[in-house]
């Protein structure tokens, strides 16, 4: 299969049943936009000729290459296309951008796709059917990767073992979501990822769910662990894909060799997020207790020398579940 042909190809439009009031979604798409000029049109393309979206949402975060140029161009070229910057055209992150989308978009759904990414034809399958159910707010997908350079594809398959998809190990709904997540459940698998995740707007709102700003990478993760607690998702296609992810050289988290100091401070700002959050909503105590040892995990293994096993044999005395999880290796992988 080519993946790079089949991302851009139109499907032939559906008749909406009547008795299906979501045999045709109302989507919008939130596609943030920094230095991603060489690979933006093919992610336009792909979600633009899906009769389930209604809007694409371009939000430029203040490129240094020709991005702005050609959002501008495709909102020219295509009516779903509408371009958006922050109010003072500055450079915000990912996080504050898709916020920015969250705040913008006028559809009944929200999906997401980065732009060096793109769809496939069979991008809203699964939505069309799960979506009659009501009580289902959110439903995820499987991924799949195109590798753009060999560079890319050496530091991707070094850092992640499942080269094919991204997706869980089995289905799940509802609690079980968020406990697969947390990795609570070991049949669960890892994670999903944002690209496959479809949400009913209105969960969004109602939940005064946004992306963290402070975090410059994880936001999606942090944003999908929360929204796994707050919604009802169930999962959707987790066998084929539904989009593909581009790997190519300025890929930044496949840079990040994992379990070095980067990797780990980035992986504490996670936990130490949604930790944070956890209080907020006083979560129950499993969960709670769960999240701070991986909290906990990632900040001991920041220390240097004595000073980081003097302060995990303190974290074991007062908190000796630690040394019943696999978080307790995080601290002594450096």
């Amino acid at each position: 299969m080519e993946p790079a042909a089949i991302g851009i190809v139109g499907r032939s439009h559906e008749a909406t049943n009547p008795l299906n009031p979501y045999s045709i979604l109302k989507i919008s798409v939130i596609i943030p936009v920094y230095n991603a000029a060489t690979f933006l049109r093919k992610a336009v393309e792909s979600a633009v000729n899906l009769d389930e979206v209604k809007e694409i949402l371009l939000l430029e975060d203040a490129s240094t290459d020709n991005s702005l140029e050609l959002c501008r161009t495709l909102q020219t070229e295509y009516p779903k296309v509408k371009l958006f910057q922050h109010p003072d055209q500055g450079n915000h992150g990912a996080g504050a951008t898709r916020n920015l989308g969250l705040e913008k978009a006028t559809q009944e759904f929200i999906a997401f796709l980065d732009a060096d990414d793109y769809y496939l034809p069979n991008r809203f399958e699964a939505e069309k059917e799960i979506f009659r159910n009501e009580k289902i707010e959110g439903v995820f997908n499987a991924i799949g990767t195109e590798f753009y350079s060999e560079k890319g594809k050496e530091e991707f398959q070094q850092k992640f073992k499942n080269t094919e998809l991204t997706t869980v190990k089995k289905h799940a709904e509802g609690k079980d979501v968020f406990y697969g997540l947390l990795g609570l459940k070991n049949d669960f698998g890892t994670f999903f990822h944002l690209n496959g995740l479809t949400v009913r707007h209105k969960s969004i709102r109602k939940n005064k769910l946004k992306f963290n700003e402070k975090l410059r990478v994880h936001q999606d993760s942090d944003f999908i662990i929360k929204l796994a607690y707050l919604s009802h998702l169930k999962s959707g296609n987790i066998t084929e894909a539904v989009a593909v992810r581009g790997v190519h050289d300025d890929n930044r988290i496949t840079k990040i060799q994992q379990y070095s100091d980067l990797y780990n401070q980035r992986q504490f700002l996670l936990w130490d997020s949604v930790f944070q959050w956890s209080k907020d909503k006083d979560l129950p105590g499993k969960f709670g207790n769960h999240i701070l040892l991986k909290r906990r995990s990632f900040e001991l293994s920041l220390k240097k020398g004595w000073k980081k096993y003097v302060l995990f044999f303190l974290t074991a005395f007062f908190k000796p579940e630690i040394l019943k999880t696999r978080y307790r290796f995080t601290v002594l992988k450096r």
